[in-house]
């Protein structure tokens, strides 16, 4: 510093000096800075003289460690898996007022964690866009998982509902699926799909012992889903809307003599309080038979969703999806034929109506980390008719 302070001093022209009065008494403080440079340099040698050489030095004294930082990885945790996935579409159809468009699908991150060799963590963090194009995130699965052997599991929190097959199955990748889009049964609820998909509570499940069925149990109860208002939150995360609960039971045999063979059949009851419609009885009946083997893939599923209202009439709603494809290598073949059909008269989803129609196309992978998809379709409805194609590449990273 002494020595830069000297150039500045010696670098100013002597011809300047007489140009501002001012510049003489920088000068003379520019001297007097100097001086006590001087001197502070000379006191920090008498001081490094006069300390004994066995004594540290502040700056060589240990630093305490920080109790916030030592505490914010807990001692044999052990780490957190996190799994990708995501896809990127395009769709376009013949129908009046449809605008073909690209668009981006779910991007999906899957946290799995081993808290013990009995208990775990599992979360589906979802960001996605809706039909406004606003992006937003939600929190499709979070489950606190409780596994003391292979007959009995028990998991708290927010779960895939376990009606049919497809829904525990596959959630919420497209990679993992043959084909581009769910069966229409299974649409998620902010797709306007009308079954449970999500639900919050607990779910059971495990084996039954002594079966050479290979027979395995569902028990689940939970919140249900909303229905005071259609413009409130379909999945009720924090708070139910009344004191009755959705019960969810189930059972499916995957017999040892037969591998990639499933078929199972469940039983979900809950209470739906629409307003201005008055109290809703709802039973959904669910049956599958599935048959995954050899790169052969056959699901079928039938549901019936039976609404019993209170002082009025009762309605059925039936639904099934049939769906097959082959894989050839790196090429898989698909086709579906799905069918829903809401009566007219029934009181929450008549706009739906009826709905059937096939859908058919092809997967190519690329590698085991990524897909192309190409898949036309025919949608059949009451009054409207319409053809159109979607293509996606999907990955998982």
């Amino acid at each position: 510093m002494k020595k830069i302070l000297c150039f500045l001093m010696l670098a100013m022209p002597t011809a300047a000096l007489a140009q501002q009065p001012g510049q003489a008494s920088d000068r003379q403080l520019i001297l007097q800075l100097l001086s006590r440079i001087e001197q502070l340099e000379s006191e920090v040698r008498q001081m490094k003289q006069a300390a004994p050489a066995g004594t540290p030095t502040e700056s060589s004294a240990p630093v305490e460690s920080n109790p916030a930082a030592s505490t914010a990885l807990v001692p044999g945790l052990q780490p957190v898996h996190v799994q990708g996935f995501s896809d990127v579409q395009y769709q376009a159809s013949d129908l009046k007022g449809d605008h073909n468009s690209f668009g981006l699908g779910q991007f999906n991150l899957f946290i799995t964690n081993r808290l013990s060799n009995k208990f775990g963590l599992l979360g589906e963090l979802v960001v996605e866009s809706d039909l406004n194009n606003t992006v937003g995130v939600d929190l499709e699965r979070l489950l606190f998982q409780y596994t003391a052997n292979d007959y009995f599991a028990l998991s708290a929190g927010r779960y895939h509902t376990a009606i049919g097959y497809y829904n525990t199955a596959y959630h919420h990748s497209s990679w993992l699926q043959s084909t581009v889009g769910r069966p229409l049964i299974f649409a998620f609820e902010d797709g306007g799909g009308i079954l449970p998909i999500h639900n919050v509570g607990l779910s059971a499940t495990g084996r039954l012992p002594l079966s050479k069925l290979g027979l395995h149990y569902i028990a689940e109860i939970g919140n249900g889903r909303a229905s005071h208002s259609s413009s409130d939150e379909v999945v009720q995360n924090r708070s139910d809307e009344n004191n009755g609960k959705s019960v969810n039971l189930g059972i499916y045999a995957r017999p040892q003599g037969m591998p990639g063979f499933q078929t199972g059949f469940s039983l979900y009851r809950d209470s739906l309080h629409p307003e201005g419609i008055g109290k809703i009885g709802q039973t959904i009946f669910a049956g599958h038979v599935v048959y995954q083997q050899s790169g052969l893939e056959f699901l079928n599923e039938a549901i019936v969703l039976r609404h019993a209202v209170q002082g009025g009439g009762i309605f059925h709603i039936p639904a099934f999806y049939s769906q097959v494809s082959k894989r050839m290598g790196e090429v898989r073949p698909y086709f579906r034929y799905e069918y829903m059909n809401v009566p007219r008269t029934e009181p929450l989803y008549s706009d739906i109506g009826l709905r059937h129609g096939p859908v058919g196309g092809l997967r190519f992978d690329f590698n085991e980390f990524a897909a192309y998809k190409l898949e036309f379709f025919r949608d059949i409805q009451r009054n409207v008719r319409s053809n159109g194609l979607r293509t996606q590449v999907s990955f998982t990273f």
